[in-house]
């Protein structure tokens, strides 16, 4: 039994249903998301949807169908306007100043072959000791037209002759090294000399003999010495220079040279 000072429960009211927009009022509802905008009098109406303005597709030179799908330029079209567009690029080839004199000598035989062949741009810089290259609107392949002339100008720099150098503008194989006697043996004085008169032979036999044993060109200049082949006769010339530079006597360098050749010739 309840307490007699207790309150009596009262009834809670029950909730209100909130009635379900029906289909006709949601058409509205969409209908008036669409109407455009308007700002002050005077100023065109700015076109939204939910808070997002339209962007135009007419910008950057992109267009609309009819359907209202943009379309975008072909990618040819981008890619011709683009190498129109190219940029020029350039060399210096610095020459060392003895051999200013000898590339002067031999220019006219130089400089036909880098114009006519790899349609390139060419001047000599006395002055500053430099020949200079640059591509132009009729180069073929502007990096690797350029990159062949350095390396036909760096091996005319380097004592080869023009008629060898011209051989690597028209080979893809055909490649230069350099390396010095003291990267070999540390040789000084007379021991020096002997060495470079061991490579050079009598009247230049034995430098004679290892370029046609091993399909290379050799220049000795100094204690340098440049080689001009393919990888492979120029790893064989080396390897018959270091062993007249190391003291072995020239007789068993040629016997290994025409070894080295002749399986080389079976190889192939």
């Amino acid at each position: 039994m309840p307490a007699p000072t207790a309150r009596a429960p009262t009834a809670q009211a029950a909730p209100e249903q909130v009635p379900l927009p029906i289909p006709d009022e949601i058409e509205e509802l969409e209908s008036a998301a669409l109407v455009p905008l308007q700002e002050a009098e005077g100023s065109s109406p700015i076109k939204a949807y939910n808070g997002i303005e339209d962007v135009d597709m007419t910008a950057g030179g992109n267009t609309t169908d009819l359907e209202g799908r943009p379309s975008f330029p072909s990618v040819a079209d981008s890619t011709s306007s683009s190498a129109q567009a190219r940029r020029l690029e350039k060399r210096k080839i610095p020459i060392p100043p003895h051999r200013m004199s000898p590339l002067k000598r031999e220019w006219p035989q130089i400089y036909p072959p880098l114009i006519e062949h790899l349609k390139l741009q060419v001047r000599m810089n006395p002055a500053r000791k430099l020949v200079e290259l640059r591509t132009s609107k009729t180069t073929p392949d502007g990096v690797n037209a350029l990159q062949k002339g350095e390396d036909f100008v760096r091996a005319c720099a380097m004592g080869f002759e023009v008629a060898d150098a011209i051989a690597l503008l028209r080979m893809d194989d055909l490649y230069t090294e350099t390396f010095e006697i003291k990267d070999v043996k540390t040789l000084q004085g007379d021991h020096l000399g002997r060495a470079i008169g061991r490579i050079a032979g009598q009247d230049g036999k034995t430098k004679l003999a290892i370029e046609n044993a091993s399909r290379t060109r050799v220049v000795l200049a100094d204690s340098k010495i440049h080689i001009l082949g393919r990888f492979k006769n120029i790893h064989m010339a080396r390897e018959a220079i270091v062993d007249l530079i190391l003291g072995k006597q020239p007789s068993k360098v040629y016997g290994n040279l025409q070894r080295i050749s002749k399986r080389m010739k079976e190889s192939f």
